[in-house]
This record gives structure tokens, sequence and C-alpha cells, in this order.
């Protein structure tokens, strides 16, 4: 019986939810971690789940070699330790940005990663560097790439979104009708802590997604629900938005062309191969879980 749990990263938000949802089963040591070079670390226990790492730097003020170090050398120098100790359970925590930075139709894990990030270039040399290794008998490996998570507490474009409605400006981007994928904390924690117990999960690269995408007009929608507003959706024609976004590139403005790629884009994700392998289906439907989060957006 698996009793103790090692989890890196366990400050930030995925961590911090994980330790909360793991702790009434199991025995949590949270491990500093940080890249050195020739670092040997020593794992006691029965599993090591690896969040820690350096999360996309949408300022770009970061250098590429942060990315490498901490997303690549580091979970090289931990998945070592892993293979020469007695622990059964290896989790790296990737990102859906390890395959692909744009996505036409739905990304599945048979998708040719082709990232364009140093971030998201990074985490694939991290993937492949682990896939390439030989894996002890006994031992269990799982390589999870979630989309944008979100839950209570989650500062993110969500908390963006929301404040917009609260104040009841208008979402002026409804001619764009993208879906995207989200992942609900409650989910994820979920698909972890089957990992975990259920032996007959095969080792291998999982996307982990909520079970529909959404639209951002969707997301309005809900944000306006929860608000107990009526939302408001102004489809101003797209050519109008574009122009305005091209203007903001030549005068360096917040919204330019980037920011309305981000904000209209595709990024639809399959869980059909988690899900298949769990054998269950995931506790918290796609709305549920951006309800649970826009919830907890009033008390922040």
């Amino acid at each position: 019986m698996m009793k103790k749990i090692t989890i890196t990263g366990a400050t930030g938000f995925v961590g911090t939810n994980l330790k909360n949802y793991l702790k009434t089963s199991y025995e949590i040591n949270a491990m500093s971690v940080r890249y050195l070079p020739e670092t040997q670390f020593k794992i006691k226990g029965d599993a090591i789940i690896h969040l820690a790492g350096k999360a996309h730097d949408i300022k770009k003020v970061s250098q590429p070699s942060e990315y490498y170090e901490a997303n690549f050398e580091l979970t090289k120098q931990i998945f070592e330790a892993f293979l020469i100790s007695k622990l059964t359970v290896f989790i790296f925590m990737s990102t859906v940005k390890a395959v692909a930075d744009e996505v036409k139709g739905i990304l599945t894990e048979n998708s040719n990663p082709n990232p364009k990030t140093h971030y998201g270039i990074a985490k694939h040399q991290a993937e492949e560097y682990i896939l390439s290794q030989q894996l002890p008998e006994g031992k269990r490996v799982y390589i999870l790439r979630p989309c944008m998570i979100h839950g209570p507490g989650n500062k993110g474009n969500l908390n963006l979104l929301y404040r917009l409605v609260a104040k009841g400006l208008p979402w002026p981007l409804g001619a764009f009708e993208n879906q995207r994928s989200f992942l609900s904390i409650e989910n994820l924690c979920f698909v972890i802590k089957e990992m975990l117990e259920n032996i007959s999960i095969p080792s291998g690269v999982y996307q982990v997604a909520d079970d529909m995408s959404l639209s951002t007009n969707k997301l309005i929608e809900l944000l306006g629900n929860s608000l107990d507003k009526k939302s408001s959706i102004w489809a101003i024609p797209v050519y109008w938005i574009r122009g305005g976004a091209k203007f903001g590139d030549i005068f360096h403005l917040p919204f330019n062309s980037e920011r309305l790629q981000k904000l209209t884009e595709d990024y639809a994700v399959s869980n059909e191969k988690i899900v298949k392998a769990i054998g269950k289906n995931l506790p918290v439907s796609s709305e549920e879980g951006l309800m649970k989060t826009f919830e907890s957006f009033k008390k922040m």
C-alpha cells in the first residue's frame, strides 16, 4: 500500500491544491528543489510528483537558459534519482505546449510535437529524456500534459474576464467563435490520485482536460450567470478588430495582434486516452468546474 508521496513545487497553485487533495490518504513530503550542475537527489517514499519548473513568462523577461535548466535539466536529475530509488511511481507535469502552440482541430497524444517557445521546447526535451530511459521492472512513469488549469485561488486570464463582466463591460470579440479546452484543478487532482493507486494504468504520456471545450463567448455567458448579470457580447466585425490590433502593434498598445490571438485562438484538447485508461468519468464537468472557479473570484 502506497503511503508516502513526495511533491516538488508543492507551494504553487497546483501543488497547494494537490497537497490538500491527497493529505487525507497519504503522508506528503514537500521537496524543495532547484537546478545546480552535478546535483544528485535522494528521494524516499513510494512516489514522486514532479511539479517544480519554470512557467511560461508572458512578460518575456526570462532568459532561455532558465527554461532549460528548470524544466529539462532539473527534471533529468530528479528522474535519474527516481530510477535508482525504491519509489514505484514518477509523475511529471509537462504541458500541452510541449506539443503545439496553435491547434487546428483537436490535439491528441498522437500529434507530432512541434513546440515553438523555450518553455514548450524544454518541457518536450524532458519528456523525450524520460521516454528514452529503460524503466526498471515494477516502476510506473506518467507524463501529464494539462491544458489551461483553473480553480479557486487561480489568478489568470479567467480572472481578467471575470473583472470585465463584473464591471458590466461588454465583450467586444463576439464575432470570433473559438473553442478552448480547460482543466479543473479538481479533475487534475483526481487523475493524479488514480495514477498513484491504479497499477493497471499503463506508463506513458497523457493529456489532461475537462470533458468539453468551450468558446470564449460561452465563458462570458457563464461568468454572467455566476454574477447574476446579463452578459453583453458585441459581435464587432472581425476586420475592424484585426485593424485595431494592428494599430496596437504599431503604437505598442496593450491590445495588439498577439493579445488578440491569445483571446480568440482555438485550442481543443482530447482527454479520451486518460479517461479510457482510468476507466472512470472525471468528477467535474467543464461548466461545473468553471462555475466553481468563478464563485471563488467573489472572495478574492
